[in-house]
């Protein structure tokens, strides 16, 4: 999401200067590369590029043909074979082994609900969205739908090219929608009796990491979380360190007594609470306060008798964790890397949160048998 942000803000720049822009997205990718699908960078006609398609290989490649898409203002889908030894013929030198489908797309500021406006819907809250991309890889030159429909649990939001597509496609769509919308999924699948491919993504909020404690060892831990581009709360007892001043990177700052700030603590399934206040009592009371558990990982600082210790005293509380709530509770904190400093530390919390939210465990990546990513249509990571 951190991305997406990012675009949006040179979009608003670009339209303060009158600058006419391309989006360019990753819809498919077959075999490996190093940007996935939703990948997405921002091209104005005087070449300012924001985000990414790839390592720093496609885009200037892709900034003219930005530029040719700006002129003409019609889509176009690129396609970059690299699964040539000689893909140096491309002009890229991608090095990745695969074949990488980019949409570029002209935005109109005068047409109801463009690509960029969609995007700043899914940025307005956090609840879930599916985002959806159409796109012809049989006829790449003609003009793609493109990006033409936000799906979302009250009020789905969609284009004039949503309305121009065949009744039979827009049902397939929205069936994917749901189908994504229910199991939390990105879906790369084509219509079946036509040559549209929908990338159907699943759009989530920025990772909320909700930090107990205000003292001088939560401001590596602070700026690292800030640079991945997520939602930063800070709570604290002690009014002189939790400040706006000092931890101007965080949405909210919350004082008072645990059992007074855990009652404003915001939590869902993309949200990490760290324990760090140092302090027991404190600690357990945002234990106690959070109970039932709705997050998928809160973090103690501190050796693992310290928890034990928690734990005894919620059961004397008359909480008693069952097996799945323990394991949402990691003690000590961090993934071992043998940190030592307060940012090297801040760098083993922030690796173990990013690897629980995506459903992985760490480690090294040469120990994994097959690829790195796996996606729904078989794409990889280089």
């Amino acid at each position: 999401m951190k991305e997406i942000k990012e675009i949006l803000k040179a979009y608003d720049l670009a339209v303060q200067h009158n600058e006419k822009t391309a989006l360019a997205t990753v819809v498919k990718v077959e075999g490996s590369s190093y940007r996935q699908p939703g990948a997405r960078m921002l091209i104005t006609e005087n070449g300012a590029l924001t985000g990414a398609i790839s390592g720093g290989c496609l885009e200037g490649d892709a900034l003219k043909k930005a530029q040719m898409v700006i002129f003409k203002q019609q889509s176009m889908l690129v396609t970059y074979d690299t699964t040539d030894d000689d893909d140096a013929k491309f002009g890229v030198g991608l090095g990745c082994n695969g074949i990488i489908h980019i949409l570029i797309e002209p935005i109109v500021e005068s047409r109801k609900n463009n690509p960029i406006q969609l995007l700043k819907v899914c940025t307005t809250n956090r609840s879930p969205k599916v985002l959806v991309t159409l796109f012809d890889l049989k006829n790449k030159r003609a003009n793609q739908p493109g990006t033409l429909l936000l799906f979302q649990e009250k009020e789905s939001i969609y284009n004039q090219t949503f309305n121009q597509v065949k009744t039979e496609v827009q049902t397939s769509i929205l069936e994917a929608c749901s189908t994504v919308f229910t199991n939390n999924k990105t879906l790369i699948q084509s219509i079946e009796q036509t040559n549209f491919t929908a990338f159907v993504e699943n759009m989530q909020p920025s990772i909320r990491l909700n930090i107990i404690g205000a003292g001088n060892d939560v401001l590596p831990l602070v700026k690292l979380a800030k640079a991945m581009g997520w939602d930063i709360v800070i709570a604290d007892g002690r009014s002189n360190l939790a400040t706006s001043t000092r931890f101007s990177e965080a949405i909210e700052v919350l004082t008072g007594k645990a059992d007074e700030v855990v009652g404003r603590l915001k939590v869902d399934r993309k949200t990490a609470v760290v324990l760090m206040s140092h302090n027991f009592n404190y600690d357990l009371g945002i234990l106690k306060g959070l109970y039932p558990y709705k997050c998928p990982y809160i973090g103690v600082l501190g050796p693992k008798k310290k928890l034990l210790k928690l734990m005894d005293q919620l059961a004397n509380q008359d909480i008693a964790l069952q097996e799945k709530e323990e394991n949402l509770i990691f003690g000590p904190m961090g993934l071992d890397i043998g940190a030592e400093s307060p940012e090297e530390i801040a760098l083993s919390i922030l690796s173990e949160v990013k690897a629980v939210m995506a459903g992985n465990v760490g480690g090294h990546l040469r120990s994994k048998n097959g690829p790195i990513h796996n996606h729904p249509n078989g794409s990889v990571r280089s």
